[in-house]
């Protein structure tokens, strides 16, 4: 499925107008069905759909490991999985959507605190927050994308995925790792948008230790950072950033 698509538009500039072509980012409905009986409906750009599937099903706390996925089939706009843990009708309670207002408060109860001994220089941060927006290709064109990236520098590995969702740009990041089997706690996330409860509560139960992004936290995604143990950056452009939780893994 494409990501863009060229569309005619008239252009008004200072009291003057143009005919002239304009790419805008392509965004579909896409279903999600889990096992037979979890359904879910998502607004999101129609690519790197299994790693979205994989991503959204190990944030939602539905799985621990890749493994735990029997059987993933995408079909246009129709994506089935079956999953093989026991305590499924326990953990589908638990979830917390994306977008979700409220609840977040009990399931943060359920989540461990994310154990890592990670470590980085702020250089690193800065360096990769370029090399995100580098990589931004379709937000370049449209301006209508989220982008996110996660980096494991042990391996050299860095993935990027874009979505005109926040939530599900993390998602298809989140699931491109699992599938190269990459170390979440020894891996971190830098993305476009702001950071919420859902976002951290994604990230926490992966068990990646730092989130970064050139926008700004919310209460609720500071409260889940400082529970959860995960280093929360906010605001990094340029040469500056925030540390709003647990700076110790950053080496000044």
């Amino acid at each position: 499925m494409k990501m863009e698509e060229v569309v005619d538009v008239i252009k008004y500039n200072n009291g003057e107008y143009s005919s002239k072509e304009e790419t805008i980012v392509a965004d579909e409905t896409i279903n999600l069905t889990i096992n037979e009986t979890l359904s879910r409906k998502f607004s999101i750009s129609p690519n790197s759909l299994k790693d979205f599937a994989i991503g959204y099903i190990l944030g939602e706390g539905l799985i621990k490991t890749i493994d735990n996925i029997e059987k993933l089939k995408i079909d246009g706009e129709q994506i089935k999985a079956k999953i093989n843990l026991e305590d499924f009708d326990i953990r589908k309670e638990l979830m917390v959507g994306s977008d979700c207002f409220g609840g977040w408060r009990t399931k943060i109860d359920y989540i461990n605190q994310v154990e890592s001994d990670f470590e980085i220089e702020p250089y690193k941060l800065i360096k990769n927050m370029k090399l995100l927006t580098d990589n931004a290709i379709i937000w370049k064109k449209t301006g209508g994308t989220h982008v996110a990236m996660i980096i494991n520098d042990e391996l050299d590995i860095s993935i990027v995925r874009e979505d005109v969702s926040r939530h599900v740009a993390v998602d298809k990041v989140i699931g491109a790792g699992a599938r190269e089997k990459i170390d979440f706690s020894n891996s971190y996330i830098l993305y476009s948008g702001r950071m919420p409860a859902d976002m951290l509560i994604k990230i926490a139960r992966v068990g990646i230790p730092l989130i970064s992004s050139n926008a700004a936290p919310t209460l609720s995604g500071y409260t889940v950072a400082k529970e959860a143990n995960i280093t929360m950056v906010g605001f990094l452009r340029g040469e500056k950033f925030n540390v709003y939780t647990h700076p110790d893994r950053i080496i000044f």
